[in-house]
């Protein structure tokens, strides 16, 4: 794992830890809903550095998709 690798993996984990404050601390479900998004972000990012299979990783990010939309979809209805 190189540098960016690792660099990466940290702002990813950054992120869904943020989201998860937001989720937590502002009571909004699009904290969670980023963090969600995120957090698969890092577990496919280790599985490959492991070199680990991840089953249905088509799936899986489907749901960070999906996640992230809904989390976008909700802060653009915000006024």
């Amino acid at each position: 794992m190189n540098l960016l690798n690792v660099l990466s993996l940290l702002l990813e984990a950054g992120v869904a830890l943020t989201g998860l404050w937001i989720g937590l601390a502002g009571k909004k479900l699009y904290g969670y809903l980023i963090a969600l998004t995120f957090l698969i972000y890092v577990v496919y990012d280790l599985s490959r550095f492991m070199n680990a299979k991840l089953p249905g990783h088509d799936l899986i990010f489907l749901i960070a998709s999906a996640s992230i939309f809904i989390a976008v979809w909700i802060i653009g209805k915000q006024k």
